[in-house]
């Protein structure tokens, strides 16, 4: 049987899992807000409050939006070392991106019918 692991690398695990679900949403709706570089999404999600996210679990996901045809990155000289690769939103990701945050609100109201009653009347399992 594992061991089981520490609380705190239970919650990072099941913050990490939920994450991978909405990653492209979140990206998605970082780069229609302007265009970004891998970095700089990473420490803006951190600002958010999302800081689970690492540059490593990032670039599969922006590879996977450019070949997707919803963005795509072109290179921007950088004032310290190489050029960076910013990405935009294409028409076809901005549609996309629409279509996931109807999906992902409808979702989230249902996840909130029951976990509010459940925090709301501090049950607990036996």
């Amino acid at each position: 049987m594992p061991a089981a692991l520490p609380a705190r690398g239970r919650d990072e695990a099941r913050g990490s899992q939920l994450l991978k679900g909405v990653l492209d949403m979140l990206l998605l709706a970082l780069i229609a807000e302007q265009p970004r570089y891998g970095y700089e999404m990473v420490e803006e999600l951190g600002r958010r409050g999302l800081r689970l996210v690492s540059e490593g679990s990032i670039y599969p996901v922006l590879a996977r939006l450019e070949r997707s045809g919803l963005i795509q990155g072109y290179f921007e000289p950088s004032p310290q070392g190489p050029p960076r690769k910013y990405y935009c939103i294409l028409p076809r990701g901005s549609q996309a991106l629409r279509q996931w945050v109807d999906e992902w609100q409808r979702f989230a109201r249902g996840v909130d019918a029951v976990v509010v009653r459940h925090a709301a009347t501090g049950a607990t399992s036996p």
